[in-house]
C-alpha cells in the first residue's frame, strides 16, 4: 500500500487527465443554475458555462456533501495510509472548515490530513505539485501539511476582470459602480490574499491592467522574494478565464517580462469564473515551500 494519497477538487484547475497521470483525485465542485446541480468537468462544459453566464442565467455555487466527501476518503484509505486533502481556500468557502470536522471523526484521525493553504486554482494546483514532490522526498503527511501551511503567506495572485457586471451579480460591487465602470472603461484587478478575493486596483482599460499586474508582481518578487527569485525557488503562475488565443498572447507577455522563467497556466475554475465572467486574466506566483 502506498503512504500518502492526495485529493483536492476542481477549484483547483487541474484536468482529470491530469489527475490521473499524477495519480491523484479530483472531487468536482457542484454549483446551480436556474435551481438545477452542475459538476464541473462531469455535466457541463467550459462553453456552455460561458454561455450561461452570457446569456446572465441564475448560477450560484456550492459545496460538496458530507456523504461525497467522506465516500471519496474511505475509497482512497483502500489505496493509501494517509490522505493529504486539499480543497479551495478556507478565505472562500466553508468546504474547508467541513471537511477539518469531518477529520476529527475517530476513523479518520492521523488519516486524513487537511490542509489550509489559502489557495485556488493555479496557485493551488502548483502546491499539489508541491506536494507530491514532498511524498518523493520521504516527508510525511503531517509534515508536508505544515509546510504548505507555512508557505500560504508567501503568494500573490491578481486577477483583472473584463466586464463587472459579474462581480455585480455576485454582490461584490453596487449596480451604480458597475454602470460607472463600464461607461469609464475601468477594468478592476482583484486580489487574492490568503485565499480571500478583494479589490486591489482600477485600471482604464484591459491593456493598463494587464500591464499594471506584471509591474506590480516585478516589484513584490524584487522587494520581498529576491533571494527565492534568485535561487529559482519562485514559481511564475496565470490564470484565465478568457479564449485560447488570448489566453496565449497572456502567457506570453508573462513570459516577455520574466525571460527565462516557466509560466504554469490554467483555465480559472468554474467556481471563480462564475464571479469574475468571461474575458478575466490572472498572474501570480507562488514559493517552493
Amino acid at each position: 500500500m502506498s503512504r500518502i494519497g492526495i485529493i483536492t477538487d476542481s477549484h483547483s484547475s487541474i484536468t482529470q487527465d491530469e489527475a490521473d497521470r499524477l495519480g491523484i483525485k479530483i472531487l468536482p465542485m457542484p454549483f446551480y443554475i436556474g435551481g438545477e446541480c452542475y459538476y464541473e468537468g462531469k455535466n457541463i462544459t467550459r462553453n456552455e458555462l460561458m454561455e450561461k453566464l452570457i446569456n446572465q442565467e441564475d448560477i450560484s455555487t456550492s459545496q460538496p456533501s458530507p456523504e461525497d466527501v467522506m465516500n471519496l476518503w474511505d475509497g482512497v484509505l483502500e489505496e493509501y495510509d494517509n490522505i493529504l486533502y486539499m480543497p479551495l481556500s478556507s478565505g472562500l468557502s466553508g468546504s474547508y472548515s467541513t471537511a477539518a470536522m469531518l477529520a476529527q471523526e475517530e476513523k479518520y484521525k492521523e488519516k486524513v490530513y487537511v490542509v489550509d493553504h489559502g489557495r485556488i486554482s493555479t496557485p493551488l494546483h502548483q502546491s499539489i505539485l508541491d506536494a507530491l514532490e514532498m511524498i518523493e522526498e520521504g516527508l510525511s503527511a503531517s509534515e508536508i501539511k505544515l509546510k504548505l501551511e507555512q508557505a500560504k503567506q508567501k503568494m500573490a495572485i491578481f486577477i483583472a476582470v473584463d466586464d463587472l457586471k459579474y462581480l455585480r451579480r455576485g454582490g461584490r460591487i453596487s449596480s451604480g459602480a458597475a454602470v460607472a465602470g463600464q461607461i469609464l472603461n475601468i477594468k478592476p484587478i482583484l486580489s487574492l490574499d490568503i485565499g480571500i478575493l478583494e479589490l486591489y486596483k482600477k485600471c482604464r482599460g484591459l491593456q493598463k491592467a494587464k500591464k499594471t499586474m506584471i509591474e506590480d508582481i516585478k516589484t513584490i518578487l524584487s522587494e520581498q522574494y529576491s533571494e527565492e527569485f534568485k535561487n529559482g525557488d519562485i514559481h511564475l503562475l496565470a490564470a484565465s478565464s478568457a479564449d485560447d488565443e488570448t489566453t496565449q498572447r497572456w502567457v506570453q507577455d508573462i513570459k516577455e517580462a520574466f525571460p527565462g522563467h516557466e509560466v504554469m497556466c490554467d483555465y480559472l475554475s468554474f467556481g471563480v469564473t462564475c464571479h469574475t465572467g468571461p474575458g478575466a486574466l490572472g498572474i501570480g506566483f507562488s514559493c517552493r515551500p
